[in-house]
């Protein structure tokens, strides 16, 4: 298989271009590193198809010694065929080279193996050749028929002959191939209660069926944890006849005396070996495409939450809501600096409303408090309407909002928080954390396994090291797109950065304890254990504000420096004019610089001076206009509250504005300001057909809704879109 050419018509792409990416690869280049700094190389891919690229590549790549393997494994044993050589070396999936290899395989013991032990295989190979069109096949049996080889009359040496035609059967790698199709098209999946008469919330899914080709992913999910949770029973139906019909006619050649014996071997052939067995694979076909489609929708959903922009020059209160040990309490300043810590007690059993309103104005007039940040979790609802009535009744120019505490407590009670901060207790760092979340969403959730941030659906019942592999590539161009700030990073945020592991993150920050800031790029080679290519690939990513360098405050890179500096006295920009903001007329400065060019050659004209491309000198402009940019800018803003809702005054018809805080495949979870988010059902997001949420909303979106329908005692919200 040419791998290039495949991997080029799959992403349709150029040959050329997919071989020069493959060897960035292969160079030990990061996908950050190659996304932002080789687009001349690769086109321009973006960092997300680089990622489907690399592991589309690694497949085929594993297919392909997979395949060498299986090839020298039969040529051990004496039976490659050019033809079957032919046949393993075309094959452009897995599933094909162990279908083809299966007959070869070393098996456990079974009926077959045994028939063969006792010399039946000459036989079994005269039945299934069915030239015999007269006679009795007893008598042809007889000559086979060996008590002390335990076949004691013809008849089990028949038996023992169609056992190994059976196993034949099921080793066709063709038969097989055709039979899982058909299944997959016209099966179907059954599920039914283990007791029915149990209530759970699998109710659903008692005594249902539907098509293998169309149970929607989601489903297949909730099904594969009832049934591991013992709820539901779960089996793939498909017509026998059907299957056995198909057989019979690939197997059966008109007719001889073993006609009707080859009929019942190809039916045993099916219900024994083959049916069960393809059972497996829909089921694990199903859950790995459902797995796929969940892992893309979660990464989708972690993507938006990390780039949520960050709430900058603000002095926060920032409250974990409880109840019997009440609400903790901690205060931070602009730089999510902790300031004060305390407890207060707003609702049950104290309900210490005076107390709680006396703590806040005093923290709010002494630190100058501009935003009130609660958690999402238990008693948030009855703290935040403490809150909300106290702003009410005040003067302060005080907002509130709701952060999503999902992870806060594994990260408060981690060796990494413990590390932090050594000398609070697990209950201030969780509520610290929360405020911190709100002013800088990234910095903050990078210190929590992703798969705790809240934004999926069934993540512990996946394939750990996809999700676990997805998510990871999720945060590093999550990060690496934003940049770091060198001086102030935690080792957290960068360990994310392209080319940097978590020792040498740690080496940086205590290179920076020992040594003081940063004064430039060039002190990283100085780190112990970040060498050349490790610097190469990190250093564009990290940014040193107030240094020796300028230029090391912006995302060029430093091996571009003496181009952009080139460019520079071209266009009379000064390190001045960086430091300060940027030159916002540098697309003009440079039309100037070539007063006998249009303005559309100008560019072209820099470039070819300074020996860059094209895509990389538009990025050192983009630079130069505003260093360090964050495009976390062109998010939607966070929503601010100033009022709280009561979930009894919702009714059907009323029509509010709300933020998603979840994507799934079904619909989209709104939170709109009570304590239960309400459900967007994918039916009801647009007027329009709508093949999946995600083509219409994004975590962090603030979008308007109508209530269709509020279930108290379940308390449960629908939602609607179509307004």
């Amino acid at each position: 298989m040419d791998i290039i050419k495949k991997l080029a018509t799959e992403f349709g792409l150029q040959s050329k271009q997919v071989e020069s990416t493959v060897n960035l690869i292969d160079e030990g280049n990061t996908i950050p590193f190659i996304a932002r700094y080789r687009k001349e190389v690769t086109g321009g891919l973006s960092d997300e198809v680089l990622r489907d690229l690399d592991e589309r590549l690694a497949y085929l790549r594993s297919l392909e010694e997979r395949k060498e393997e299986v090839l020298r494994l039969i040529e051990e044993q004496g039976k490659l065929t050019e033809e079957l050589a032919e046949e393993i070396r075309k094959a452009e999936v897995l599933q094909r080279v162990e279908d083809l290899y299966k007959p070869f395989k070393q098996k456990k013991q079974t009926r077959a193996s045994k028939a063969k032990e006792r010399g039946l295989e000459p036989l079994a190979m005269i039945i299934n050749m069915q030239q015999e069109k007269s006679g009795n096949p007893l008598d042809l049996a007889a000559p086979y028929v060996d008590p002390e080889k335990e076949v004691p009359t013809a008849e089990d040496a028949i038996q023992g002959a169609c056992d190994i035609i059976a196993e034949m059967i099921a080793d066709n790698a063709d038969y097989i191939s055709e039979i899982r199709e058909r299944t997959f098209d016209r099966g179907m999946i059954v599920t039914e209660a283990t007791d029915s008469e149990e209530k759970s919330v699998y109710d659903m899914y008692y005594g249902k069926t539907e098509a293998l080709s169309k149970v929607p992913n989601h489903r297949i999910l909730a099904i594969n944890r009832g049934e591991k949770e013992g709820k539901l029973k779960v089996g793939v139906e498909v017509t026998q006849d059907e299957m056995t019909g198909y057989l019979e006619k690939q197997v059966i050649r008109g007719d001889s005396i073993f006609r009707d014996k080859l009929v019942s071997t190809v039916e045993d052939s099916y219900k024994r070996l083959i049916a069960p067995s393809v059972e497996r694979e829909m089921r694990n076909r199903l859950t790995e495409r459902a797995e796929e489609e969940a892992i893309k929708v979660f990464a989708k959903n972690t993507e938006k939450l990390l780039m949520v922009p960050p709430v900058r020059g603000k002095r926060i209160i920032s409250i974990d809501p409880g109840y019997r040990t009440g609400c903790k309490v901690a205060v931070i300043d602009e730089t999510g600096k902790l300031l004060a810590y305390t407890t207060i007690y707003p609702t049950q059993p104290k309900n210490d409303i005076e107390g709680t309103e006396r703590i806040l104005t005093k923290l709010i007039e002494k630190y100058g408090i501009n935003v009130i940040v609660i958690g999402n979790g238990t008693a948030s609802r009855e703290t935040e309407e403490v809150v909300a009535n106290y702003l009410k009744k005040n003067s302060y120019k005080i907002e509130y909002t709701i952060v999503n505490e999902a992870g806060a407590s594994i990260y408060s009670a981690s060796k990494l928080a413990t590390e932090e901060y050594p000398d609070l207790d697990v209950t201030t760092r969780g509520a610290m954390s929360l405020g911190r979340r709100l002013q800088d969403p990234l910095a903050e959730l990078v210190k929590i396994d992703p798969k705790h941030i809240g934004v999926g659906q069934y993540q512990h019942d996946m394939n750990q090291k996809k999700l676990d592999t997805a998510l990871t590539g999720v945060v590093e161009d999550c990060v690496n797109r934003v940049g770091v700030d060198l001086n102030t990073a935690s080792p957290s945020l960068l360990s994310y950065v392209a080319g940097i592991s978590g020792p040498v993150s740690k080496n940086i920050v205590k290179y920076r304890e020992e040594q003081g800031r940063f004064k430039n790029r060039k002190e990283l080679l100085k780190v112990a254990k970040l060498g050349p290519k490790a610097y190469e690939q990190c250093a564009g990513f990290l940014r040193i504000s107030g240094g020796d360098e300028p230029l090391d405050q912006t995302a060029v890179h430093p091996e571009s420096y003496d181009a952009a500096k080139a460019m520079m006295s071209k266009t009379g920009i000064t390190g001045e004019d960086i430091k300060g903001g940027g030159a916002s007329d540098i697309d003009e400065k440079i039309f100037q610089a070539y007063p006998a060019l249009k303005r559309e050659d100008s560019l072209t004209k820099m470039a070819e001076d300074l020996g860059l491309g094209i895509p990389t000198l538009r990025d050192i402009i983009e630079e130069m206009k505003k260093p360090g940019r964050d495009p976390r800018e062109d998010a939607p803003p966070v929503v601010f509250r100033s009022d709280v809702r009561d979930f009894d005054d919702l009714k059907e018809g009323m029509e509010l504005s709300g933020t998603v805080r979840n994507v799934v495949d079904f619909g989209a979870f709104v939170d709109i300001g009570v304590k239960q988010d309400g459900l967007v059902h994918i039916s009801e997001l647009s007027n329009k057909f709508v093949k999946h949420p995600m083509d219409v909303v994004a975590v962090g979106d603030t979008v308007k809704v109508k209530i269709l329908s509020v279930d108290r005692d379940k308390g449960k919200i629908s939602l609607t879109m179509k307004i």
